[in-house]
């Protein structure tokens, strides 16, 4: 769904603006394509610039508990310095690269919860307006898609997922916010965690996985968090034996002593301690494969993480939560201007 709207700045008579984005999911770090559709109005206009805002929906906690808002977290200048004729159509590709720690919204076609937008900016004649939205489809990188396909193959279920405002400590976060995805335990873990938290901090030379457990109490010890942090390549995901890897990475977990720690795979998938520093959320987060290739194992109904991820929730649903969210904001920050 394309979410029209006249450039109100301009008024009646003014251009219209519509961005298309290319069908299918992009990717983290991956290029987002598309076109933006410009409908000339009553008379020329010149278009000074055309401009992209990546924006989520996210979370914050604060002293009066939690709320959410709008965040921009990249912008890109696609076109301008032309005239637009009156009644001119004109078309505006583009292609521009997504931020690595960009948040994936979808597994295997499933919707997350996670509420992603492109918003268009037109500048016209010294005005601006913010004149598109569209819903935003992030897919996982085949190292996350691996991941979390192992998690449901050794029994971890859905929970939810969300953006959080804030930073991670010792990790070489970018963003001003990551992405959580809250699973249930596996039946082995059950007795021993309430839930798992999974953080994905992608960049060009790999990823950092950061994991969180709310370990249970026990009879004589009250629960508590517990943090660590892997490292994993790019390179060489077919080849991984990452159930076994992952395993590994929950025991650890689950064993761990110390407050927070940090490790990485090496090429043949052993854990192994580096000398990377640690620390805590800045609020509170603190052999090969057989048998399908990764990221149809979980289509195939052998991992249970994708089963049920939507929660209920069905695309256009999603979709209309987009335009909501984003044009409730928009209103506010009118009635602020007009207070002002």
């Amino acid at each position: 769904m394309v979410f029209k709207r006249l450039l109100g700045s301009l008024g009646v008579g003014g251009p219209t603006v519509d961005t298309v984005l290319d069908p299918g999911a992009a990717q983290p770090g991956g290029t987002l394509s598309g076109q933006v559709h410009l409908k000339g109005g009553d008379a020329d206009f010149d278009i000074e610039h055309i401009t992209l805002e990546l924006v989520a929906r996210v979370e914050a906690e604060h002293d009066g508990g939690e709320s959410e808002g709008a965040v921009t977290f990249d912008r890109f200048t696609v076109g301008g310095g032309f005239r637009l004729a009156a009644g001119e159509p004109r078309s505006v590709p583009f292609g521009v690269t997504l931020p690595w720690e960009t948040p994936i919204t979808e597994l295997h076609g499933q919707g997350l919860g996670i509420v992603l937008g492109v918003r268009t900016e037109l500048a016209v004649a010294g005005a601006k307006d913010k004149g598109d939205l569209d819903q935003l489809s992030v897919g996982p990188l085949p190292v996350q898609e691996a991941v979390l396909e192992a998690l449901g193959q050794l029994g971890f279920g859905f929970r939810s997922a969300d953006l959080e405002y804030g930073r991670i400590g010792g990790t070489a976060q970018q963003l001003p916010f990551f992405q959580e995805i809250e699973l249930t335990p596996a039946p082995q873990y059950a007795q021993q965690v309430n839930e798992i938290e999974v953080t994905f901090l992608a960049g060009p030379g790999g990823m950092e996985v950061v994991l969180e457990a709310d370990k249970r109490g026990g009879l004589f010890s009250s629960g508590h968090d517990a943090l660590t942090r892997f490292t994993v390549s790019h390179e060489g995901v077919e080849h991984q034996d990452w159930n076994t890897i992952v395993d590994g990475w929950i025991r650890r977990l689950v064993e761990h002593r110390g407050s927070y720690g940090s490790h990485a795979a090496d090429e043949h998938g052993s854990p192994y301690p580096t000398h990377g520093h640690g620390g805590h959320a800045d609020h509170h987060h603190g052999g090969h494969r057989s048998g399908p290739g990764v990221g149809t194992a979980v289509a195939a109904g052998a991992a249970g993480l994708a089963v049920g991820v939507a929660g209920g929730m069905v695309a256009a649903e999603v979709v209309d939560e987009v335009g909501d969210f984003f044009e409730g904001e928009e209103e506010e920050g009118e009635e602020g201007e007009e207070e002002d």
